[in-house]
């Protein structure tokens, strides 16, 4: 479990194709001196196991294991060596929840329809598939990439978010452009009332 507050971002050394997957090694990663083989991360919003870790002077190294359908279903597959990654580790009891609950599940991936700035903030516009429609509500909450956000305008088919300096500032949205595609979670409470909606009140779900 996360909370969608970003704590650093990372730079991509290499995806490497593997039998049946893939390995994603991630370079200057501030707290790897922290992590053991087998606890969970938050990359772009989708949750990994660390299968290395190696910590330098400059920021250490971390590797990944991806699966077929993490590489399916995730943006994790096209990045390059080079891209900035949002990582968070996981929620430990006792902490605060700045943002919101997120499982690092990647419901789809979804494309950058306007990423503009107006003043000191950004204008942050993703298209919103219609079978996600119903789980989206304004001012409610959504991960982007693994940033949680506010839905601040629900229109014909996206969403559109505000992004404040700070924001900008710690996350890879200084690399975001128009066309790019980013990992989407819908909140898990939305999720839930949709089922529950779909199957009815006697459905047992």
């Amino acid at each position: 479990m996360f909370t969608g507050i970003i704590e650093t971002a990372a730079e991509v050394a290499a995806v490497e194709a593997t039998a049946g997957g893939g390995r994603l090694v991630l370079c200057g990663v501030t707290f790897a001196g922290e992590l053991a083989a087998g606890e969970s991360v938050a990359v772009n919003g989708c949750c990994l196991t660390v299968t290395e870790a190696e910590p330098s002077r400059d920021g250490g190294t971390v590797r990944f294991d991806l699966l077929a359908e993490t590489l399916r279903v995730t943006n994790l597959g096209s990045l390059a060596p080079g891209a900035l990654v949002n990582l968070e580790r996981a929620l430990r009891a006792g902490d605060r929840l700045s943002g919101h609950y997120v499982q690092g599940h990647v419901d789809t991936v979804a494309e950058v329809l306007d990423f503009s700035s107006c003043g000191r903030d950004h204008r942050y516009e993703v298209a919103l598939p219609a079978a996600f429609a119903a789980q989206v509500i304004s001012r409610g909450s959504i991960a982007l990439d693994g940033i949680s956000l506010t839905v601040a305008d629900i229109l014909r088919a996206s969403v559109v978010c505000w992004i404040i300096p700070h924001t900008l500032a710690v996350t890879n949205l200084r690399e975001r452009r128009r066309g790019d595609r980013v990992n989407v979670e819908y909140d898990v409470i939305g999720k839930y009332v949709a089922r529950w909606r779909e199957a009815g009140p006697g459905a047992g779900v």
